[in-house]
């Protein structure tokens, strides 16, 4: 792992730089790295696996970790994070940069090199309300189910063969849920039991279109909407809100941020209110 150390303001930044952003767009890495490092402090790492990523963020000390890189380099630093009950005494700063950004889209951040690097330098904490299953994965977006059939990553791949050895890579980092692997949907409508705070919304004999959990951007309460399956006109929404979200059924699937996981028979969501410090434009 390769370390460059420069001096600037007492502000002191540890930046992490993703290798699938430096492979994808190395201009836009320049630019981060050269406005970082004339307004802050910087010590800068460029991990080549999930291990060194891991272990540059075990050993930041008092810096500010700073992760340049796509959405699935901020969900490995916050499930990190998590994982290490560290989240609470971390403020992240994330600039985004790779070929997948949706995530940080919806958060928030920007994804112009040197906005999002400017935002690091001059932003503000803000804390955001996470879910957290009862297996330890963590959802920052929005949860889906049955998934959204969107092209994964190793199809993206094709042609790339760095890119795919470094999915290889990610996938031995400590356990990462959701998992990403090819899905299957299941045939027909899904027939699930969803519960919020205790109480059914839905039970398992009204056939499904889909579920979404989405945590809130403050205030501890996840929203939830059920869509039934229409015959006909089509059916209104069954929307709630509320601090656990328990889907029971027959294997079932669900995409949570950058990945599906499953099959299971049953999860809970919890929010966590404010437990991810996360540095924005203010």
């Amino acid at each position: 792992m390769a370390e460059v150390a420069t001096s600037a303001t007492s502000d002191q930044l540890l930046v992490v730089i993703d290798p699938v952003a430096r492979q994808t767009d190395g201009e836009s890495v320049r630019i981060v790295k050269d406005v970082l490092s004339a307004g802050a402090a910087t010590k800068v790492c460029l991990p080549e696996g999930p291990e060194e990523f891991a272990r540059a963020l075990a050993r930041r000390g008092s810096r500010r970790p700073v992760v340049v890189g796509d959405d699935r380099a901020l969900m490995r630093a916050v499930v990190l994070l998590h994982r290490q009950r560290e989240l609470a005494q971390c403020v992240l700063s994330v600039v985004p940069v790779g070929p997948v950004l949706g995530v940080a889209r919806t958060l928030g951040l920007p994804t112009g090199a040197v906005a999002a690097a400017r935002a690091v330098l001059d932003g503000a904490e803000r804390r955001l309300d996470l879910l957290v299953d009862d297996s330890d994965g963590v959802v920052l977006g929005t949860l889906r189910i049955p998934p959204l059939s969107v092209p994964e990553p190793a199809e993206a791949a094709a042609g790339r063969p760095w890119l795919r050895t470094y999915q290889s890579l990610v996938r031995t980092l400590v356990p990462a849920r959701p998992a990403r692997e090819p899905f299957v949907p299941a045939p027909g409508p899904a027939r699930l039991r969803v519960e919020v705070d205790g109480v059914t919304l839905v039970d398992l004999d009204q056939p499904l279109e889909a579920v979404s959990v989405t945590p809130g951007s403050g205030g501890g309460l996840a929203s939830v909407e059920v869509r039934p399956l229409s015959v006909g006109a089509e059916a209104s929404p069954l929307l709630a809100s509320g601090r656990t979200v328990t889907v029971t059924g027959s294997d079932f699937r669900y995409r949570a941020d950058t990945g599906v996981a499953g099959p299971v028979r049953r999860r809970t969501w919890v929010v966590r209110e404010g437990a991810l410090r996360l540095t924005m434009p203010r």
